[in-house]
């Protein structure tokens, strides 16, 4: 507990930090650039590993408008997802077995490249529809009674977005809120699991300019 207090006064302050040194950017970014820093909270959907909805999640972009609409940028996210698993009993082999109850948990980092068409650039409220394509890697670990046991994989990750950003103000940074849904194609085997393919939905809420 205390280590993911820690971890969430960690991301908070990165972000209150971000906030606090970009106040000037929209005055001084040119008007073809945008970025967006944010908190996100997903549902995982038909994962059979960590299927636990989940806050424990940041999502950070940036890029470059092409034109009137078409962008072009770089992404990079991080998220955990957790479950308890009940006393149970494990087939291991034959002739072994293992019973014990566990916490799996499920990080994944995807980054990448991330396309969007917005409408309304220079209003106050700006929607966008957005693909990101790249690599996702991930991390699953089952905790039991002192032991964990640990799986890393890779694979490729699609995430299609919409979003908004909104900007109160003439100068400064705005308020970014988005939806996704993403698909990696990792697969793993840890103990008697074998998860094939991650998908969730998502909202994300943070700082945009």
């Amino acid at each position: 507990m205390k280590t993911r207090r820690n971890l969430w006064t960690s991301i908070c302050a990165t972000m209150l930090l971000v906030l606090a040194t970009t106040l000037p950017a929209r005055a001084q970014m040119s008007d073809n650039g945008y970025a967006s820093v944010d908190w996100q909270y997903n549902f995982p959907v038909g994962n059979s590993f960590a299927n636990h909805s989940s806050g424990w999640g940041m999502h950070v972009e940036g890029g470059y408008y092409l034109n009137d609409h078409w962008g072009l940028g770089l992404f990079l996210a991080w998220h955990t997802n957790h479950e308890y698993i009940p006393r149970t009993v494990l087939p291991l082999s034959p002739t072994e077995s293992l019973s014990t109850d566990q916490q799996h948990s499920n990080f994944r980092l995807p980054f990448g490249v991330a396309g969007r068409y917005s409408w309304n650039r220079g209003g106050a409220f700006q929607p966008y529809v957005s693909v990101k394509a790249g690599a996702q890697y991930a991390r699953l670990s089952s905790a039991f009674n002192i032991f964990e046991a640990e799986d890393k994989t890779w694979g490729f990750y699609v995430s299609p977005e919409i979003g908004l950003n909104i900007f109160p103000w003439a100068y400064g940074p705005g308020l970014h809120l988005a939806a996704y849904y993403d698909y990696g194609t990792n697969r793993g085997h840890l103990l008697t699991y074998d998860p094939e393919g991650m998908n969730n939905v998502g909202l994300r809420i943070g700082i945009s300019f």
